[in-house]
């Protein structure tokens, strides 16, 4: 009984969801900004999102480089430094999902409209047109999201190695524990790398992909 309420409830939820979504693309659709233009926003924002997350991870792998090379002082101001990095990167990674979630939001909502004014459409060579745009867009989507997922799922073993650096470091402030991190570092960078590489990717398309919704 209990699992059958805890179903109902996430099924109650996703409806909620739905429900807001389909609200505001209707109240969008009003005033002439229609699925399509949001799509492309929408790609926009995680792009930057991206380049925003790419950018601290960098940043990130600084400072733990900075940290292996400490030389003297205040090995606590260091921590606190690490500390932010990690809430940082974080908050960009969770930022990142957050935006592809609303990509695949809105891409469910417009394929499903195409495909049902498609069926509208009484001349068969214009069907068949706009068809094969539709086939060829969600082609050229599912490469996209696809790439974000594979950039996004690449900041989960450095944020972990962030976390887990940070605490080890909180519970030893000493040089010893600089030392201990050292064996680390070639793994991190190695994660960071992969990181990087796999989100130029992944922006890569997202700007093939609003420039072929912008045509």
């Amino acid at each position: 009984m209990l699992k059958f309420r805890r179903t109902l409830s996430v099924l109650s939820a996703i409806l909620i969801l739905s429900a807001c979504s389909s609200a505001y693309y209707s109240a969008m659709e009003k005033v002439g900004i229609h699925k399509r233009d949001i799509m492309v926003d929408r790609v926009v924002d995680a792009k930057e999102s991206q380049q925003e997350a790419q950018e601290q991870f960098k940043s990130a792998l600084a400072e733990m480089t900075a940290l292996i090379n400490f030389d003297g002082g205040d090995l606590e101001k260091q921590y606190n430094i690490i500390q932010e990095q990690y809430q940082d990167s974080k908050e960009a990674a969770e930022l990142v999902t957050s935006r592809i979630e609303k990509i695949e939001d809105v891409a469910d909502a417009l394929f499903e409209e195409w495909q049902d004014e498609i069926e509208q459409i009484s001349s068969t060579n214009l069907k068949r047109q706009s068809l094969a745009k539709l086939r060829e867009t969600q082609r050229r989507y599912r490469a996209l999201i696809k790439s974000m997922h594979r950039a996004e799922s690449k900041m989960a073993p450095v944020l972990s190695a962030l976390k887990d650096n940070s605490l080890f470091l909180k519970h030893n402030l000493n040089a010893k524990a600089i030392g201990a991190l050292q064996g680390e570092m070639v793994a991190i960078k190695k994660d960071v790398s992969a990181l990087i590489k796999d989100m130029n990717t992944a922006i890569e398309q997202s700007q093939k992909f609003i420039n072929m919704l912008e045509k």
